[in-house]
């Protein structure tokens, strides 16, 4: 099925704009019959509809003019972000006391940055909510490479089944997890289900930056995309905000928009524990075990909110992975990169929203940390289909299925710490996967091929820089 490219419509006087062919939902994880909440009365399904366009997310010095375009206050140039595999704040948060002092009888989520590093690397239990269903005890286990939020080997599986050419979930949603508090709990694919597929953990290091990535730089970014290769930016819900909309670029498929919602989700999905966000259990292994049951005796939501708004702050405060030695060849394979088009979709240099910016749809302020700074992910935060896709969409619905096969660039930064690559963490070697890459990539998967053999050692070398 062909994707069409949407077009951004300006809406009343530039307030709002719609970024995204898919307009009205992101994913729900569950197939289950959908329960209504008895904390706000909403089914999954409606927790997960964005509501109205995105916000032209502009900063508090910048004044809206008589047109209703923006009236822009000279800016001052934007500054390099700051970069370090070192456990340092990059200043949106304080540095705090010294980690090793902290415990778990004196530590204060959200006070300073070793706090959150404390509460994001804790190990949770029973006694917490966790599970009954879940795939890790700590944020931690899933980001730790080379210091704690950077990625890992972990993979999370999915699955499902086509019902004619329409995707459906599993029994419990299309996560399975890979442990349960209880032996009837484990969850197991089922003979149905016909798509299955690892998601590699990310690298949330420098994930502040990216949340401060104003709506309309990464739709620009977009719209400079010759149409063969052109992104699709997806509208999705910041939980925090009402499910006020924003364009996505947290996970796989770009699914979340603000660190505080990202770590809800993972909170949920990952180690089975709620939160005012997302105060509702999974099913587990397809039966409905919320509390009151015998396999979840903690009362929802589980978290106060305290904890993942810690994550979300500490996820703010860390630095962006720094590059390794630029030599020569380096700056010989980098021009290569950008000569064949892989820079195209791996952008290489992003600045973020002014300073006081409203991002978040009102939920958060730009702090002068994140604000005006260059970042260099090498990734433009948009869907491709690069043929890899995995098989699975946004939402299990006729209107989401061409995302099937789409997934979000990935950010080459940190790519030196990573020895599993592409989504699924199949791919072993750099040239393996830039093979891999076929689709709206397949005329720079050509380019790379004809190179000569010095051509593409140097274009490896400047990837082993990243």
């Amino acid at each position: 099925m062909k994707i069409g490219i949407a077009t951004c419509i300006a809406i009343g006087l530039g307030t709002a704009i719609v970024a995204s062919i898919y307009s009205t939902q992101v994913q729900s994880q569950s197939n289950v019959a959908e329960p209504v909440s008895r904390f706000d009365g909403k089914t999954r399904r409606e927790r997960f509809t964005h509501k109205g366009g995105i916000d032209r997310e502009l900063s508090s010095d910048t004044s809206p003019a008589v047109t209703g375009r923006a009236a822009a206050i000279p800016k001052t140039a934007p500054t390099e972000a700051a970069t370090g595999f070192d456990n340092l704040t990059n200043g949106a948060s304080e540095q705090g006391p010294a980690f090793e002092s902290i415990n778990a009888g004196n530590v204060m989520a959200r006070h300073s940055f070793n706090d959150n590093r404390f509460v994001f690397e804790e190990v949770e239990q029973i006694a917490d909510g966790l599970g009954p269903t879940y795939n890790a005890q700590s944020c931690r286990e899933c980001h730790q490479n080379v210091v704690t939020g950077g990625a890992s080997q972990v993979a999370e599986h999915r699955s499902g089944h086509l019902n004619g050419a329409q995707f459906e979930n599993s029994l419990s949603g299309s996560i399975v997890q890979s442990r349960a508090t209880y032996p009837e709990l484990v969850e197991h694919m089922n003979v149905e289900d016909s798509v299955s597929t690892l998601r590699i953990s990310t690298n949330i290091l420098g994930d502040g930056y990216v949340e401060a990535i104003s709506n309309q730089t990464l739709l620009a970014i977009r719209d400079r995309q010759p149409a063969a290769m052109r992104g699709t930016a997806v509208m999705v819900p910041v939980l925090e905000s009402d499910s006020k909309a924003r364009v996505g670029r947290f996970g796989w498929k770009s699914q979340h928009a603000s660190l505080e919602s990202f770590a809800a989700d993972a909170y949920l999905n990952e180690m089975g524990i709620t939160s005012p966000l997302l105060p509702d259990e999974n099913p587990a292994a397809g039966q409905d075990v919320q509390n009151p049951s015998p396999y979840d005796s903690v009362a929802d939501p589980e978290d106060d909110g305290v904890d993942i708004g810690a994550f979300a702050d500490f996820m703010r405060s860390t630095k962006a992975p720094p590059r390794g030695p630029v030599t020569p060849d380096v700056i010989a394979g980098e021009a290569l990169f950008n000569t064949i088009g892989c820079a195209i979709c791996h952008t290489p240099s992003i600045t973020t929203a002014p300073v006081n910016t409203s991002i978040n749809g009102g939920a958060y302020t730009v702090p002068a940390a994140l604000g005006n700074k260059t970042i260099h992910p090498y990734s433009d935060y948009l869907l491709h289909n690069v043929g890899t896709g995995d098989g699975i969409p946004i939402l299990p619905t006729v209107e989401y299925a061409a995302t099937a096969n789409q997934m979000r660039t990935a950010p080459l930064w940190a790519l030196r710490t990573r020895n599993r690559l592409m989504h699924d963490g199949l791919s072993f070697t750099l040239q393996e996967a830039i093979q891999r890459h076929a689709g709206q990539a397949a005329g720079v998967t050509k380019q790379y091929k004809a190179m000569s053999d010095a051509q593409r050692a140097q274009l490896i070398t400047f990837l082993n820089s990243l």
